[in-house]
């Protein structure tokens, strides 16, 4: 466990977790359940909600309303626009729970635009950027920025920032 100074929670968010690096800030409304990892210089912004079997690496920005569902791990410099809608069932039905969950992975330095929505079991690949609004359905390349619903390569030379 993390000695508490070297990160901020909100007075009003719930983080069960003890895996928090250093750094890192859990903003007003979160809930973190306790078996998530969180990477250092993270900025947990308000009302997120952070399952169980999720690990999110450093640097990362997750914007207001996301939820991260068990089965979800996040790269290294990653940014997570407001309301980025992640699912980790492709068939879901209430009381009705599948063995396992799809492994969904974000790698480093991708770009997630507000409101778009990742299918379980992808791959979003290094530096890849997703437009607000675009639905995944696929695995998305390195280096790729894809657009509209379904999602589309639009183009695929995303400049790293240095």
């Amino acid at each position: 466990m993390n000695d508490p100074k070297d990160y901020f929670i909100h007075s009003h968010a719930l983080c069960e977790a003890p895996t928090i690096g250093k750094g890192s800030r859990i903003w007003a409304f979160t809930h973190i359940l306790p078996n998530a990892k969180i990477g250092e210089d993270c900025n947990v912004c308000d009302h997120v909600f952070i399952e169980n079997d999720v690990a999110i690496g450093d640097r990362v920005t997750i914007k207001c309303g996301v939820q991260i569902w068990d089965g979800i791990t996040i790269g290294d410099d990653v940014f997570i626009g407001p309301n980025v809608t992640f699912t980790n069932d492709i068939y879901p039905r209430s009381k009705v729970y599948p063995d396992s969950f799809d492994r969904t992975v974000v790698e480093r330095g991708v770009s997630l635009g507000a409101n778009c929505t990742i299918l379980p079991g992808l791959t979003i690949g290094e530096n890849a950027m997703v437009g607000a609004g675009a639905v995944v359905t696929r695995s998305v390349p390195a280096n790729a920025t894809v657009v509209g619903n379904p999602a589309k390569i639009v183009s695929s030379n995303v400049k790293k920032k240095v």
